[in-house]
């Protein structure tokens, strides 16, 4: 049999990103052959990561780049299954990889992403087996300009937002990309309001205005001017600035001949309804199978 020295393992932990005790594993079961160590290590490594497929990821980041010029910028969301894995170097240089290539790229999807040559499910199962948990690129926004200006802001690392500008300057993008942030803002303007969403709104308070008793045309007109409120609150433009209260974002862009092209707003695990683990119950279930 082959006998496994140091130096081996070490370059076989080198090569993989494994443990040295699951190096030392495979170099034994290969008897000393390197690259069929490294081979059995790649298969292993996925099959593992085919399993953990199945695991809610709802931590992670939110990570955005620009070009140079910025004049275009990239937006990537990728989870994790807690926010330790997420701090990870393995994760954050997987992030900036995967950013940097939207980037370059700006692919039309996260399956047409490709990784130094590789497709991003393959560069994805690999960091699987690497972190042990599942790890999925969740979402990404990417765009270009040609006369505007983009700024940006991250939170944390877990809300990332991108602010394209007609006039202004990069500072002006950024503190409305704060105030994105901040405020969640659904569209830029009335224009932007998705129909269904208006209608639920609508709907809701034509059903209020008909049990208060109030004659038909008495209700229409406190409708429409709810409607007009709950339009202010949730566009960008009719929110109140966070820096300033006593002017709305829209009046700040004019007042600086400057007008909102575009928002894009990303947060961690936003959407995904995250299991509750009661652990007590977990604790008492083991006890009881034991």
């Amino acid at each position: 049999m082959t006998a496994i020295s140091a130096s081996m393992v070490k370059e076989l932990r080198e090569r993989t990103g494994a443990g040295m005790m699951e190096c030392k594993k495979a170099l034994t079961a290969a008897e000393g052959d390197m690259d069929a160590a490294i081979e059995q290590m790649r298969i292993s490594g996925l099959a593992k990561a085919d399993k953990k497929s199945g695991n809610q990821a709802a931590e992670g980041v939110v990570n955005i780049v620009l070009a140079d010029d910025r004049k275009r910028f990239a937006m990537v969301e990728i989870n994790s299954q807690t926010d330790f894995a997420a701090k990870a170097e393995d994760f954050v240089a997987f992030t900036d990889k995967v950013s940097a290539t939207v980037l370059a790229d700006q692919p039309a999807s996260v399956d047409a992403i490709v990784i130094d040559g590789q497709p991003l499910e393959e560069a994805r199962k690999t960091l699987v087996a690497k972190i042990g948990e599942n790890i999925q690129v969740r979402r990404f926004e990417a765009g270009s300009t040609q006369s505007g200006v983009f700024g940006d802001y991250l939170h944390g690392g877990r809300i990332g937002v991108v602010v394209e500008l007609e006039g202004g300057d990069e500072a002006l993008a950024r503190d409305i990309a704060m105030h994105v942030a901040a405020s969640k803002p659904v569209c830029v303007d009335e224009s932007g309001m998705p129909a269904d969403l208006l209608d639920k709104e609508r709907a809701i308070l034509m059903a209020e205005a008909a049990e208060s008793g109030k004659p038909p045309e008495i209700a229409e007109k406190i409708v429409n001017g709810r409607m007009k409120k709950y339009l202010a609150e949730v566009t960008l433009v009719g929110q109140p600035f966070v820096k300033d209260s006593d002017q709305t974002v829209g009046e700040l862009v004019k007042a600086r001949g400057a007008s909102v092209k575009a928002f894009h707003r990303l947060e961690v695990g936003e959407g995904i309804e995250k299991k509750q683990e009661n652990f007590a119950e977990e604790v008492m279930a083991q006890v009881r199978g034991s």
